[in-house]
């Protein structure tokens, strides 16, 4: 008799069994009526249940249930990550889910090159030419007062990346890539800001390492010697200008970056400098040299004194 009825419990479950895999297998096939191509939004903060909803009415998935099941499966406490998400073709709840689980947003990636040297206005330029529908106002507002911590480097983003997930990425490469640098930067005895301040000013004025390493020990002593630093691609920064003529009327500008009219360093970075330019900042060549200058070739030309450096741009410039 307990041999039937035990029988009799394992047919019940078998086909309770059967019944849950043939039900969750009919649940998983996307709807008829798939939305294909379209864009879907998820939130930020949406809850599980409200997502899976969202995902049923705009026909992606023919389960809530199933879908929320899967991204327990697939993601454990993680859950789905917000954004922006695209299906090309009709996808499983299980594929779904997966997807929204791992941020697999099936959007276009995009490439895009920073430069040593960019400023935040030029970096917005260059994701506004890059980016569909990108934030360029808000980009500047958030990144503005980071100027010099945006670091350079090649970065691959989806098309629809927010304004302030490319500010929160570039800023963080920038911690990620001096972490090797800051012991270097904390025996050097300068404050990390005014090291990045000279290494943005030492991206525009030399091209190579070791110029910029020169160029650094003159700018530093002539700082540590209360000598105006008289650098003129500061007054590019501030007068937003290409060329490189800088005007007596130029020189009279009453401005914190104007480094002829005041000493020190100017106020802040007036570029997104890369890490050999940081690294020259930090360590610095010493030489006996007060000026120096580029000639038309981009060469440099050192002097001690200053009328060495008058004859320098006599003989190079002129």
């Amino acid at each position: 008799m307990k041999k039937i009825e035990q029988n009799f419990l394992y047919r019940v479950l078998a086909i309770l069994f059967l019944i849950i895999i043939i039900m969750t297998a009919i649940s998983s096939i996307p709807p008829k009526k798939f939305s294909r191509n379209e864009m879907i939004n998820i939130p930020k903060n949406i809850s599980l249940s409200k997502a899976a909803y969202l995902l049923y009415k705009e026909k992606i998935i023919s389960s809530p249930f199933v879908f929320k099941v899967a991204v327990v499966f697939f993601g454990g406490q993680k859950g789905i990550q917000a954004g922006d998400y695209v299906f090309k073709e009709a996808k499983t709840v299980w594929t779904v889910a997966y997807r929204m689980v791992n941020g697999d947003h099936g959007l276009p990636k995009i490439k895009v090159t920073i430069r040593e040297g960019e400023t935040v206005a030029d970096i917005a330029d260059i994701f506004n030419s890059k980016i569909p529908n990108f934030n360029t106002p808000y980009f500047l507002k958030i990144s503005s007062a980071h100027e010099g911590y945006l670091f350079p480097d090649t970065y691959t983003f989806y098309s629809n990346v927010s304004a302030e997930e490319v500010f929160n990425t570039l800023r963080k490469n920038f911690d990620k890539k001096m972490k090797s640098l800051m012991l270097g930067a904390s025996l050097s005895g300068r404050k990390l800001h005014e090291i990045i301040i000279m290494a943005s000013i030492l991206e525009k004025e030399a091209n190579t390492y070791e110029d910029r390493s020169i160029i650094s020990g003159i700018l530093w002593k002539r700082l540590d010697e209360n000598i105006p630093l008289q650098v003129d691609v500061t007054f590019h920064y501030f007068l937003s200008r290409k060329d490189t003529f800088i005007s007596l009327e130029d020189l009279k500008i009453d401005s914190p970056y104007n480094t002829y009219k005041y000493r020190g360093l100017p106020r802040g970075p007036i570029s997104n400098p890369g890490l050999d330019s940081i690294k020259a900042a930090i360590y610095p060549k010493s030489s006996p040299h007060y000026f120096y200058l580029s000639d038309k070739k981009g060469n440099m030309h050192y002097a001690i004194s200053h009328d060495e450096h008058v004859e320098n741009k006599r003989k190079y410039l002129d």
